[in-house]
């Protein structure tokens, strides 16, 4: 099953076109893409049935797409998650996820225009797990038992605000307006021969930058569950930011960092992609805390 925010409304997207959830339903389920999480189960079992796959197409424009999950009460975020990510950046391998959260203000759909607040801007292409139901002390082999589906973000990261001192601030730094691009679908773990082994990558202008796959992760979505959930529930509609392999623009030599007119594509292998524009904020090029 895919789901999509199609001109703000949740919808069931099939290959030839959309079926609005609220009108095939009935009014069973409402047209807000985040109160679905809250009654995913028996969402699931609708969606399957003949109710709801008989409808009218709508056409999708992709430019109409918006954050398949837009208002999450908790985005959670793994750093240091590829052996190779971790070589790049000179640090030893965790001995556990690294974690960090992003705030849901930075959240954006999959086409949206984002304003560089310094020159300092980098890339990280992630694969997203989106929590389908509370989930606390869960065991990593349940794990994906509370998975409702996986979609594709960007983790952008101002590299002055997070690394200042006396401490890194790696949730403001990575929280700026637009910082979250998510989507364009929210694909059901079902739906992939190997949810635990995804192609995943982005490209500036054409020039890949990341080429990876998600079976490169140190801890997996299902040891990333455990962890999180050892210590605070998941809520129903939370996000998973699960870790950027190599290739990140900081760790390069000369740094190399997201510049006003690029175009930062990222993708997954059957989810999607995500077409990112960037153009100068009102702070460019020095921003207010750049290192």
């Amino acid at each position: 099953m895919r789901t999509a925010t199609l001109n703000s409304r949740l919808v069931l997207v099939f290959p030839d076109g959309a079926v609005d959830v609220e009108k095939a339903s009935n009014g069973l389920f409402t047209s807000d893409p985040q109160a679905v999480f809250d009654r995913w189960a028996e969402f699931r079992s609708w969606a399957g049935s003949a109710a709801a796959t008989g409808h009218e197409r709508i056409p999708v424009e992709e430019r109409q797409l918006g954050a398949p999950v837009p208002r999450p009460r908790q985005v959670f975020a793994v750093a240091l998650n590829y052996a190779d990510h971790v070589s790049e950046s000179g640090v030893a391998v965790p001995e556990r996820p690294a974690v960090f959260t992003k705030y849901p203000t930075s959240l954006t759909g999959p086409y949206d225009t984002v304003a560089l607040p310094s020159a300092l801007v980098d890339w990280e292409v992630e694969l997203v797990a989106v929590i389908g139901r509370e989930a606390y002390q869960v065991a990593a082999l349940d794990a994906w038992q509370y998975v409702a589906g996986l979609t594709l973000g960007q983790d952008l990261s101002e590299r002055g605000v997070q690394l200042q001192g006396p401490a890194p601030q790696f949730s403001l730094g990575k929280s700026f307006p637009g910082f979250s691009p998510t989507g364009p679908v929210l694909v059901t773990p079902d739906e992939f021969d190997n949810p635990d082994d995804l192609a995943l990558g982005c490209a500036i202008d054409g020039e890949t930058v990341q080429d990876s796959r998600t079976s490169q992760m140190i801890f997996s979505v299902s040891e990333q569950i455990a962890w999180l959930s050892s210590i605070c529930p998941l809520l129903p509609g939370d996000l998973i930011f699960t870790g950027t392999p190599a290739g990140v623009g900081g760790a390069r030599n000369p740094r190399r960092f997201l510049a006003p007119g690029e175009e930062l594509h990222s993708w997954i292998d059957g989810i999607g992609e995500l077409r990112t524009a960037l153009i100068a904020g009102p702070s460019y090029p020095d921003g207010t805390q750049a290192a």
